[in-house]
């Protein structure tokens, strides 16, 4: 992407019926570190990837704490998803206080895209650079929203959003029908399992990644470092167990098979030529 004359606010069109501020806060949300999310019947779970500024740094938080049966990941700039955690919990706290109730995870998804379109509708506004994806369990059962820059709102199956989220996606893709009936763990394993599709930095690991999960007979909560560590080892004997089996049959193949033919002795040379 270029600077052009057409990107110096957030309410100029540019003649091919664009408005790049979007754009750019869309390609902010690419760039951010990967976050997955998928849902059971029961369950909700998120899980993230942790990127640290330097070495010496600690790793940035990517989960957030919305209320007791909601809660959120973020790809893009942190800043702005923490603005935003912060007023998706104010609205939560007066919710409860005013009726005494949890308040609807797609009521609340939709307040969050009109407060983000606002800013692309306002000159002295810039969008919000940052993804959402919301997992909750209310009063209609488990649900998995995903917001925009551009203030659009969709409710997924599945979805993973942030850097090589496509790999992520493909994993996703090919096993979302099975998810409806897992369990709590099995539905943390397939996270576990598409957030290491989009792993650039080293191996999965419990320092650089997190997962949250919420459903019907569990509160939000955040697991990290030891209480995820038996999850990721639980991924990776699994994962060891399929390499096996697929190495096996290759194995049994070589060793059972014929080998090939000895050439044939006493064939005709050719000919020496004649000097």
């Amino acid at each position: 992407m270029f600077r052009n004359q057409y990107d110096t606010d957030v309410v100029t069109w540019s003649p091919a019926g664009r408005i790049h501020q979007i754009e750019y806060a869309m390609e902010a949300v690419k760039q951010g570190s990967a976050a997955v999310g998928l849902q059971s019947k029961d369950y909700v779970v998120l899980a993230t990837l942790k990127r640290a500024a330097s070495e010496l740094s600690a790793y940035q938080r990517k989960l957030f704490k919305i209320d007791d049966h909601m809660g959120i990941a973020i790809a893009g700039l942190t800043a702005d998803g923490r603005v935003l955690s912060r007023y998706m919990r104010s609205e939560c706290i007066n919710h409860r206080f005013v009726y005494e109730s949890p308040l609807n995870v797609g009521r609340l998804v939709t307040q969050i895209a009109d407060k983000s379109q606002v800013c692309t509708q306002r000159s002295w506004k810039r969008p919000y650079g940052v993804g959402l994806l919301v997992g909750g369990y209310d009063a209609t059962g488990a649900h998995l929203y995903y917001t925009c820059p551009s203030g659009n709102y969709f409710e997924y199956k599945a979805m993973a959003m942030g850097a090589r989220s496509q790999a992520a996606k493909t994993y996703l893709e090919r096993k979302f029908e099975t998810f409806e009936d897992c369990s709590l763990d099995e539905l943390i394993q397939h996270a576990l399992f598409a957030l290491k599709e989009s792993c650039t930095e080293g191996d999965l690991n419990s320092k650089n990644c997190s997962v949250a999960v919420v459903g019907i007979d569990r509160a939000f909560e955040i697991l990290e470092g030891d209480a995820i560590q038996p999850h990721i080892a639980a991924m990776e004997s699994e994962d060891s167990a399929a390499m096996e089996t697929v190495d096996l049959p290759a194995a049994e193949a070589t060793e059972g098979g014929d080998e090939p033919p000895a050439p044939a002795a006493g064939g005709d040379e050719p000919a020496p030529m004649e000097q």
